[in-house]
């Protein structure tokens, strides 16, 4: 599996908000934001309900994993998209351990089993309400 996900009984704009007071409370920020109903709006004229893909980021736990391996840096931030359902919300992280376990180096390995401790808290939390 790749991702880790929950579906919110929320508005997507008051499904981010939410979001991203959950990721702060874990010490995770967002550190990046595509927005590709505007994009396939833009390049090809297609219509789609709202659909984020957001970076989100540890910059302690991104300092351990740069370090052990510089290169590994391609494999940051973790990755969540927000997407529009009808009147409810999805929220999928991108699960840290198969996508940093492309890496080696033991350290980088333990950081991705933290930080998916990490995101499994926010969708407790979130699930919670």
């Amino acid at each position: 599996m790749y991702e880790l996900n929950v579906t919110l009984d929320l508005p997507f704009d008051a499904a981010l908000e939410k979001v991203k007071e959950t990721l702060m409370a874990n010490h995770l920020g967002v550190v990046s934001d595509v927005d590709v109903q505007a994009i396939f709006k833009n390049k090809m004229d297609k219509d789609i309900p709202a659909y984020h893909i957001y970076g989100a980021c540890n910059p302690k736990l991104a300092d351990r994993v740069i370090t052990a391996e510089p290169n590994a840096g391609t494999l940051l931030p973790c990755n969540f998209i927000l997407r529009e359902e009808g009147d409810k919300t999805v929220v999928s992280f991108m699960d840290p351990v198969p996508v940093l376990g492309l890496s080696k180096a033991d350290e980088v390995n333990t950081v991705a089993t933290e930080a998916r401790a990490m995101i499994e808290t926010v969708i407790e939390q979130l699930k919670a309400g």
